[in-house]
């Protein structure tokens, strides 16, 4: 396939944000073509179309299927695998914030938990336990609340999103009061 240079110029930008933000230029070059495509395409459709090795685009989709922004489908007549991404930009954003929550966000919480908890965290410095303490509350209510957005239907979350302009305005005057 072809790609025509406003689809190059989307899938070569999104393989540089991916790598920005620590995803492989392919992974995220790959999952560009499927968003942008908007169809399945089967595994070697995608590498001509990229100009990449197969073995790479076989890794590079089991990494997104492991993220689930990638999944199996077939077509009639057709045994190869075809792969598909959602074309609903809501779902993929819930999907990367979940992920990136999980594998990343997570484990740090649950490791400051383990230090606090640990018998000679109190041995430790007052500042130092503080600052630990203030993270460990902070990455707690940043989780909390990604938890309650992540469970809003995208057009509620959109709203949420738009009104945060409104909401520092509101609470900024409470302040001043």
């Amino acid at each position: 396939m072809q790609l025509t240079d406003t689809a190059r110029r989307f899938v070569v930008h999104w393989g540089e944000m991916g790598s920005a933000w620590g995803v492989n230029r392919t992974v995220s070059q790959i999952h560009a073509l499927l968003y942008y495509h908007g169809r399945p395409l089967n595994a070697e459709d995608i590498a001509d179309t990229l100009s990449v090795a197969r073995s790479n685009v076989s890794t590079s989709l089991k990494e997104l299927q492991n993220w689930g922004l990638v999944r199996v489908t077939h077509v009639l007549g057709d045994r190869r695998d075809y792969f598909e991404t959602s074309s609903d930009v809501w779902e993929l954003f819930r999907t990367i914030v979940r992920e990136r929550k999980e594998r990343e966000f997570d484990p740090t919480t649950r490791l400051l938990r383990e230090l606090v908890a640990q018998p000679g965290f109190e041995a430790e410095p007052a500042d130092t336990q503080d600052r630990v303490q203030e993270t460990l509350r902070f990455m707690e209510s940043l989780g909390s609340w990604a938890d309650e957005m992540l469970r809003l239907s995208p057009p509620t979350l959109e709203k949420v999103l738009r009104m945060g302009a409104s909401v520092q305005r509101f609470v900024r005057g409470k302040d001043e009061k």
